[in-house]
């Protein structure tokens, strides 16, 4: 049986004032093209199916197609969970007619998806809350999921029935998926867990979340959950929301981040972005591939003693999206930030990067890119004016002006 895993398409997702939708386009014909030049028999999509609760019509839109041209007229199974960006209801809405394309939709930890056999030979022979069993036509043993859609703690926790405030939430989902695990997932059939949570090697530094992602990690959201607390039973984990590859541990089997099949911020500038494919047979250890993803725009974060290399650069690139640094000695130009912008369209953020003069020749003040906007504000306004902060009017003035221009 022949598995393809992806997650985390964010569809509908901007970046700053940039549409990333014909991207978006263009890397959904790339997944499909792949399903099929690899003939997978099942599609695996972990999470983060839209970029918020409430898309816009085309990122809808876009979803469904792909989806059901994922399928393959009916051939393939799809299945796809909620993460922490979507509505588990929205991603629910289309489910009794989806099924019927062969398309599984999960959007709670709690969801229970009735037994049913498809016109195209797809069966669903056994189901309880946060577990299916499916048939294809092809293979004599069945694929089980155990799936667990993102929820916050307090939900996941309510879901297991887990009433005491301290227990781990790990120690619970562990409990959860080892019983599931020890009935159902035995070595006549292929056994995978697919969830949306933040996975990590115990003893191990946490990998980062990207930039403008939700952070799971934190208070309100849900803890850490190590690999070690996968069921021996599972042959494969797909993971979604960390939007870098990674495999995260090889025991008791391959836990693996897909990516993002975007890079989405620029924290993610210079990634390569991945599907895995992988064939499971009952009780064999699963080899996966990485298939790299080229659709799609190169992000760059790039910096420039002056205006002429900066132009030079951008005539060079010009389907890049950069977050572009300009070293200048007190402020940038009105005529060159003009010049910039006219002659490249994708300028992100244009972040000037003060260098004293004088006295202070030796001494540059630099930007810190890890800082949000309002920050860097701040920071500018200090070097420009001596080490004076704005006041509240300024700051606020300068928040009306970035509104305005995120609402253009």
């Amino acid at each position: 049986m022949r598995i393809l895993h992806t997650a985390d398409w964010h569809l509908g997702k901007k970046l700053e004032r940039i549409s990333r939708m014909p991207e978006q386009i263009m890397v959904m014909d790339e997944i499909v093209r792949i399903a099929n030049e690899q003939q997978a028999d099942v599609v695996i999509v972990a999470g983060d199916l839209f970029d918020n609760f409430n898309p816009a019509t085309e990122a809808v839109e876009l979803l469904y197609r792909t989806l059901k041209r994922l399928t393959n007229n009916g051939k393939r199974l799809v299945v796809a969970i909620a993460g922490n960006h979507d509505s588990p209801d929205r991603v629910e809405a289309p489910d009794p007619l989806a099924k019927e394309c062969g398309i599984i939709f999960i959007g709670y930890p709690y969801s229970h998806v009735n037994t049913c056999r498809l016109d195209c030979g797809i069966s669903i022979e056994q189901s309880e809350a946060g577990f299916i069993e499916v048939r294809l036509p092809k293979y004599d043993y069945p694929l089980r999921l155990i799936v667990t859609p993102y929820a916050s703690e307090y939900r996941l926790k309510t879901f297991l029935g887990i009433d005491n405030p301290e227990a781990s939430l790990k120690d619970v989902l562990q409990q959860h998926w080892q019983k599931l695990a020890d009935k159902y997932c035995d070595e006549v059939g292929v056994n995978m867990l697919v969830t949306h949570l933040f996975m990590m090697k115990k003893g191990t530094i946490p990998p980062e979340e990207p930039e403008d992602e939700k952070p799971i990690l934190h208070i309100g959201g849900a803890q850490a959950v190590f690999s070690e607390n996968v069921p021996q039973q599972i042959q494969y984990v797909a993971l979604g929301h960390l939007h870098r590859f990674q495999q995260i541990d090889h025991e008791p089997c391959p836990i693996v981040y897909s990516s993002s099949p975007l890079s989405y911020s620029f924290s993610e500038a210079g990634q390569t972005k991945y599907v895995t494919v992988f064939d499971i047979l009952p009780d064999t250890r699963v080899k996966y591939e990485k298939i790299a993803l080229t659709a799609g725009r190169i992000l760059h974060r790039k910096r420039f003693e002056t205006v002429a290399e900066a132009l030079d650069w951008l005539t060079q690139h010009p389907t890049a999206l950069v977050e572009l640094t300009l070293v200048t000695p007190d402020y940038l130009r009105a005529e060159d930030r003009k010049m910039l912008f006219q002659n490249h369209d994708g300028i992100v953020a244009l972040i000037p990067e003060i260098k004293r003069t004088g006295e202070d020749t030796a001494e540059k003040q630099s930007v810190d890119l890890s800082q949000n906007m309002d920050e860097l504000f701040v920071q500018y306004f200090k070097s420009r004016f001596n080490g004076q902060a704005p006041n509240e009017d300024i700051i606020n003035l300068f928040r009306e002006i970035k509104a305005e221009q995120i609402g253009e």
